[in-house]
């Protein structure tokens, strides 16, 4: 009989589990906070000098131009990409390098990567750069197995997911780095819990509502129209209109948790009146409020349906209140996406982890966006999916980490998974 291939490969991905923490470690301690997006050239070229000596054609792509861009904090994204002499599809792991602020309540060094009760530590250990680590030991372990492979393996590090992708994959879709025929398979190792096959996410338009007033006296405010009270009154209409027809909204998206089943609105921030000088506030009245708001919308609703019912709240306003005029400000929009559970991305993946972990895998969407908006909007590369190591609710907590255990687990599925789309036999 002949030996079953992925069980030499697993093995292969055990005896370098030593080395997946190394890895992990490494790439914790390269700082790549964003905002502002410190340490990317430094990140992405050492991803770029590993995949180098293991074959791969390595390109950096320098996103000029795009929010936070600068000399100081230049937007770099590495593709490595290694092609074989038989022809067949390309699949291709996507992580961001950039990891969020550290914030309190660290009782280690956040950026350390201390390794301690079968756990890597570390901002970014959960998010995402436990799953880039993985996905590199998976495909080095999948290349260094033995068959002969057919199609390409790529790997990326890019840049900006954290605060919208537009330095990243944005930037790569639209020059067609995330497109047929060049690739035909996402995989991007997110933190969604070893055991589940993510299927895409809902949507998010974020917008910035202002309520107008005009300035007086704060000792005679009846000479003045007070904005703030006016966005009161704002707040009032969403806390007993909307909110109510949202949380009876409920959609298919298999969503986790059950909370983001339902369409949700997040009142992000609110600006109002005058700055206040050497700590006592101005004496006048605000002309002038602003309210931004984060609403998560499912993929049954329209989103020109979305905006259309916080713009009617707010005619009703300009009919019923006296002197209450406003402006509404698109900030940012996505709209809701969900691969083919049965596509081959997705079926490879469940099938990897029924076999590693020895259970069904669990499908699932994400209440929040994540890179793969702008492959399947930009790139029309609709076969992508999340899955990597990482529990979802660490993501951004102080003392973020990353299992070993998951780690390793995850490796087996990504490269069980990538051979079987290689060879066609998803």
């Amino acid at each position: 009989m002949n030996p079953d291939p992925t069980e030499g490969l697993f093995k292969m991905i055990e005896a370098r589990r030593d080395e997946l923490v190394d890895l992990t470690q490494t790439l914790i301690r390269f700082p790549t906070v964003n905002p502002p997006g410190e340490a990317y050239q430094p990140c992405a070229e050492f991803i770029g000098r590993r995949l180098k000596e293991r074959g791969f054609a390595i390109t950096y792509v320098h996103a000029a131009g795009t929010p936070g861009d600068s000399e100081r904090h230049p937007r770099i994204n590495v593709i490595a990409r290694r092609e074989t002499a038989r022809r067949g599809p390309c699949v291709h792991f996507n992580s961001h390098i950039d990891v969020v602020q550290p914030g309190a309540g660290w009782t280690m060094d956040a950026f350390g990567g201390l390794v301690r009760d079968g756990k890597v530590f570390g901002r970014g250990a959960c998010d995402m750069k436990g799953g880039l680590a993985a996905s590199i030991v998976a495909v080095e372990a999948l290349i260094d197995s033995g068959a002969e492979l057919p199609g390409t393996l790529e790997i990326s590090g890019t840049a900006d997911e954290e605060c919208g992708g537009f330095g990243g994959v944005h930037y790569l879709a639209e020059r067609g780095w995330f497109c047929t025929p060049r690739v035909d398979h996402v995989i991007i190792p997110e933190p969604l819990n070893v055991d589940r096959v993510c299927l895409g996410h809902r949507g998010v338009w974020w917008a910035e509502i202002e309520t107008h007033g005009r300035m007086a006296h704060g000792s005679m405010p009846f000479l003045g129209d007070c904005a703030v009270r006016h966005m009161h009154a704002v707040m009032d209409r969403l806390e007993h209109d909307l909110y109510p027809k949202l949380a009876a909204r409920r959609t298919d998206m298999p969503v986790v948790p059950s909370g983001a089943r339902h369409s949700t609105l997040n009142i992000n921030s609110i600006h109002g009146g005058e700055s206040e000088a050497a700590g006592f506030p101005a004496p006048c009245v605000p002309d002038s409020c602003r309210l931004v708001i984060d609403r998560r919308f499912l993929i049954e609703e329209n989103i020109d349906s979305v905006k259309g019912e916080v713009r009617e709240l707010l005619e009703g306003l300009v009919r019923e209140r006296e002197g209450f005029t406003y402006d509404l400000r698109d900030l940012f929009e996505v709209l809701p996406t969900m691969a083919d559970r049965n596509g081959p991305v997705a079926r490879s993946t469940a099938a990897a982890v029924g076999r590693v972990l020895g259970r069904k895998a669990e499908f699932i969407c994400s209440p929040g966006t994540y890179d793969q908006k702008h492959i399947d909007r930009i790139g029309k590369l609709h076969d992508c999916i999340a899955y990597g190591p990482g529990i979802l609710e660490l993501a951004h907590q102080p003392d973020e980490y990353v299992l070993i255990e998951d780690m390793v687990n995850s490796a087996k599925v990504m490269a069980m998974a990538a051979r079987s789309l290689l060879f066609g036999t998803a």
